[in-house]
């Protein structure tokens, strides 16, 4: 009995090993993996069954002009490897040991030449026409890329929920956003050039996506932090309409509004006037060396930013940056407006937020800290609203105990989702919207961290193996991880994320505020936190 039974664990053993072996096999090669775009056959790779491309050409530009369709290439395209990423302004030569742990970057390698897509898919030949999830990165609309985190990867997803994942990268910064409009035809879109990148993104994955398994009448775009405000900024642009079909907005609804174009009109002349240019001179814009241009556009921004300031002219976010604005085609209107919300009325919208987002970076100074200390500091900023805002949190969050998560609450992404959750769910005969609070807590760093600004990405894209120095990868951020992906992928199929798995979840609208909050236990609340919003809307 003995010998059989050494004999059943040993073949487990020889079974586990090779069904390992198995589960981690690529298959590379000339014919392998291989399909056609409009530009050209291109060449991926099957990694445990899932084809992937990589480094795509989706569309070429030149500096300061409207993207154009990639130029045709012979022979079949190699595109394993991730493409270049767009030029930072300023180039990272050191880090921080600790945050970067958690993040654990990928920095890519820089060119101009960065309009690059990426395809994983379960299947290129089989005929099915899955539902597509384009992902923007963040960033803000300055850096970022779409390989920056390990927790993007679109392996996963795709597999688990048999769908197309796509992600892109795009110019960004002042190559993105250099209002040149005033100085000729050609860089009549220069200001929002960001933007036309991931409309003509969209554009190719309308043309193509079905060589890849995709069905280009079911595409959801979906974005964090930067890449959220970039899916409001496409539900506002003509140009993008019909291109998508829902929207999945993480922690990038920002209050207040986009530039305009006498403010960025004014940030292109103090570039040039930095420069020593003339207006006549402008196309050398296009020539000098990136160092040059990101450090005379940056210096310009400032300058701007404190005339406007002595004019009384409202700054929204966190000071003048490049970003989109109103230039009366590509973005004719505000995308908080009216108007953006008629535009984007059909499309279904899933938002959220994490439950602290960059508060715990804020109040790293309060690790350690005394209850009396916390409230010290509590009074000093409240004054005589202080006991107010004490009750406020405390009826947002009556579970916490720990005397620093008075001060880790977020109050600078939240807001702004409620608001555009409000004003789209009580649009007339609109579509649906869904509202989520990521509240899971990471145990890295005995916890300091929380439910950090990005915490969620790798539970959305079910990578916490890949992200395990952000979730500490334990059994309870595997189980999350499955409720919360399969709530993407059910959205992404229907317009609803509800599942077995999950409590009913309402569809939002401002009378109900019915809201996700994902965590061990996933429990439907109302807005919890209306007290304290109201509150720090008036400091």
């Amino acid at each position: 009995m003995k010998k059989i039974k050494s004999l059943l664990m040993a073949l487990a053993m020889v079974s586990s090993t090779f069904g390992a072996m198995a589960q981690g096999e690529i298959k590379t090669g000339e014919n392998v993996a291989v399909t056609q775009t409009e530009s050209g056959k291109v060449r991926g790779y099957i990694h445990d069954g899932t084809f992937t491309y990589k480094g795509i050409p989706y569309a070429q530009a030149k500096r300061f002009e409207a993207p154009e369709k990639p130029s045709p290439w012979d022979g079949i395209r190699s595109s394993t490897s991730y493409g270049p990423v767009a030029p930072l302004l300023t180039p990272t030569t050191m880090v921080q040991d600790e945050p970067e742990f958690v993040f654990d970057h990928d920095w890519g390698y820089t060119n101009e030449d960065c309009l690059r897509i990426n395809v994983w898919t379960p299947s290129i030949t089989d005929g099915k026409k899955r539902p597509v999830l384009f992902w923007i990165h963040g960033g803000g609309y300055t850096a970022g890329s779409s390989q920056e985190l390990p927790s993007t990867d679109g392996e996963n997803l795709s597999k688990k929920g048999d769908v197309v994942v796509v992600s892109i990268n795009h110019r960004l910064n002042v190559l993105g956003f250099l209002d040149l409009s005033a100085y000729g035809e050609k860089y009549q879109h220069s200001a929002n050039n960001s933007m036309l990148d991931i409309v003509s993104a969209l554009e190719w994955v309308k043309t193509n996506i079905a060589n890849f398994g995709g069905d280009p009448n079911n595409v959801t775009i979906f974005g964090q932090s930067g890449g959220g405000a970039k899916v409001n900024t496409l539900m506002a642009m003509p140009k993008a309409n019909g291109l998508f079909h829902k929207a999945i907005n993480q922690s990038g609804a920002f209050r207040g509004g986009v530039s305009t174009k006498e403010d960025t009109q004014r940030i292109a002349a103090e570039t040039l006037n930095i420069l020593g240019l003339t207006a006549s001179q402008v196309d050398s814009l296009q020539t000098i060396p990136f160092e040059q241009l990101a450090e005379a556009s940056s210096k310009a921004l400032k300058s701007i930013e404190a005339k406007m300031k002595a004019e009384g002219k409202p700054i929204f976010g966190f000071g003048l940056n490049w970003g989109p604005s109103v230039d009366g085609q590509d973005i004719p209107f505000q995308t908080s407006s009216e108007e953006a919300y008629a535009l984007s009325k059909e499309v279904p919208l899933m938002i959220g937020t994490v439950k602290n987002e960059f508060a715990p970076f804020a109040n790293m100074r309060f690790m350690g800290a005394t209850q009396d200390q916390i409230m010290a500091h509590i009074k000093e900023q409240y004054k005589d609203k202080a006991e107010a805002y004490i009750a406020a949190v405390k009826k947002a969050y009556p579970n916490d105990t720990q005397p620093k998560d008075l001060l880790d609450v977020d109050t600078t992404f939240r807001p702004g989702a409620v608001v555009q959750a409000n004003t789209k769910s009580d649009l007339k005969g609109g579509a649906p919207v869904f509202m989520y609070l990521f509240t899971w807590q990471s145990p890295v760093f005995d916890g300091k961290y929380k439910a950090l600004h990005c915490m969620e990405l790798p539970f959305v894209f079910d990578n916490i193996a890949l992200a395990n120095q952000m979730t500490g990868g334990g059994r309870a951020a595997h189980e999350l991880a499955a409720k919360v992906s399969q709530s993407w992928i059910n959205f992404a199929k229907t317009g609803n994320p509800n599942h077995s798995g999950i409590p009913e979840w309402p569809m939002y609208n401002s009378t109900n505020t019915a809201t996700m909050h994902f965590d061990i236990t996933c429990e439907v609340k109302p807005q919890l936190d209306k007290e304290l919003f109201a509150l720090i809307a008036n400091q």
